[in-house]
């Protein structure tokens, strides 16, 4: 049976919708795969890893009839991935294999039966659905995602706080060093949510997400949301998406993120995160601390190594407060500064040196982001 026939370039596009949560080794081989349904002209495909399951529908050509089977997703990618994107290939079943061809080439694939599919079990009781623009919620991850724990024995703190109420729609992510706060309005009421979308998801998401904004029949793309109280839902059209939410109680934000601070000194995004590159280079690579100077005119930004290395470089600030010296890990402030997508100010606000550090965007109150001392 010819389960398809159509170009290398939709093929590969279909199978990269669904390919991002696929680990190359699991202890399930099935879940290697990803799970073919052919019913005519069209195909769904599916992948899983127990708790995030990605499905989308391609029409692919091939056979009338129905077939239904799965294939290491990740060897078919690599496959395709070595011809021509309108190069004409084919899969065709035979036996427990699968044929790709393309040109003169040809590949058999192992199989394993499409009923030892682990399908993720949909829950029952999904809450009322709302969209919003993919632009937006992509903007919002990306300002936050990069201050998300990563393996943190409070699991909690391995993913991103995600409000929804009324018109506000915030996201929040801390590793208990630093914490990054975004929000935004939106044109839609939406129903009251407080959940954690695990790290996984929102990695996920970010890949998914419409980059650009574009137009998508006459209107910029949206992506629907639906929660129930251990799963979320999305539907970005092309692709449908559910995962596990991230069970406990994430932290107070809003005590952490200071208020009032006197000492406040507004410079260039692009200048200091310049600066802060340059010093890191001699900065200890297990600690990776920097000290930050701050004086009437000027930042003094000063690293050294165990090997006895130093740099320093400063920048003229427009500053007239108090002197203020503190040490930081400098990956905190260059993941912050690269992740702002500005190429204008960024404005610093201090209380003292053991205190922590509040550095937000003029012009963008939605957006916020605490990082706390170290001591060198």
């Amino acid at each position: 049976m010819v389960v398809l026939k159509t170009t290398q370039q939709k093929l590969l596009s279909a199978l990269q919708s669904v390919a991002g949560i696929v680990e190359r080794r699991n202890t399930m081989p099935v879940l290697s795969n990803v799970l073919l349904r052919k019913n005519g002209p069209r195909i769904e495909l599916t992948t899983s890893d127990l708790e995030i399951q990605l499905r989308t529908e391609a029409e692919l050509g091939g056979d009338e009839g129905t077939f239904a089977t799965t294939v290491e997703v990740r060897k078919l990618i690599d496959i395709l991935r070595t011809m021509p994107a309108e190069q004409a290939v084919t899969l065709d079943a035979r036996d427990d294999k699968l044929v790709l061809r393309g040109g003169r080439s040809r590949f058999t694939l192992q199989t394993l039966p499409a009923e030892d599919f682990p399908l993720v079990q949909e829950a029952p009781d999904f809450g009322q659905q709302f969209a919003i623009p993919q632009k937006t919620l992509k903007r919002l991850l990306d300002r936050v995602a990069f201050a998300m724990a990563v393996h943190d024995i409070r699991y909690y703190l391995n993913g991103v706080l995600f409000v929804a109420e009324g018109r506000e729609l915030s996201l929040v992510a801390t590793d208990g060093h630093r914490l990054a706060f975004c929000s935004a309005t939106l044109d839609v009421q939406v129903p009251k949510q407080e959940v954690i979308l695990p790290r996984k998801t929102v990695i996920e998401l970010q890949r998914l997400l419409s980059v650009d904004g574009g137009v998508d029949d006459g209107q910029a793309p949206t992506i629907s949301l639906a929660f129930a109280s251990n799963q979320a839902r999305f539907d970005l059209g092309a692709v449908q998406f559910v995962t596990k939410l991230v069970e406990g109680q994430f932290p107070d934000y809003n005590r952490v993120i200071p208020k009032n601070y006197g000492n406040l000194i507004t410079l260039g995004r692009a200048p200091l995160l310049a600066s802060l590159q340059r010093t890191a280079i001699l900065s200890n690579e297990k600690f990776r601390g920097v000290l930050l100077n701050f004086a009437p005119g000027a930042l003094r930004i000063a690293a050294n190594n165990a090997e006895q290395e130093e740099a320093v470089d400063e920048l003229e600030i427009d500053y007239a407060g108090d002197a203020i010296e503190m040490g930081f890990n400098v990956t905190y402030l260059i993941d912050m500064l690269a992740n702002v997508n500005t190429e204008e100010m960024v404005t610093i606000a201090l209380q003292d040196a053991a205190s922590s550090a509040l550095l937000t965007v003029p012009g963008d109150d939605g957006f916020k982001y605490v990082v706390m001392p170290m001591r060198l």
